[in-house]
């Protein structure tokens, strides 16, 4: 193997590491905010079953899930002042 062959061989493995790289930051992303979002989900499970006691319900579905998903804590806090307010 000359060196001419050895360093197209060494370029294209660095090109493939960098096309990988960009191609696993959005999927990184996703992956976390589909976590984020089921963490978001059970807490709003669990506001619903303390909430039970007082007659308080929020309604588990995708954007309540997306929004405690994205804000953490201060999403869950917005949607029961939505619900106490509207």
């Amino acid at each position: 193997m000359n060196t001419e062959t050895a360093v197209t061989y060494l370029g294209c493995i660095i090109l493939l590491f960098v096309i990988g790289k960009v191609f696993m930051m959005p999927i990184i992303k996703i992956l976390k905010l589909i976590a984020n979002s089921i963490l978001g989900a059970l807490l709003i499970y669990c506001i619903n079953f303390i909430g039970n006691f007082f007659s308080f319900h929020i309604g588990l579905n995708y954007i309540t899930a997306i929004i405690t998903g994205l804000l953490g804590i201060p999403g869950a806090v917005l949607l029961i002042l939505l619900k106490i307010f509207l």
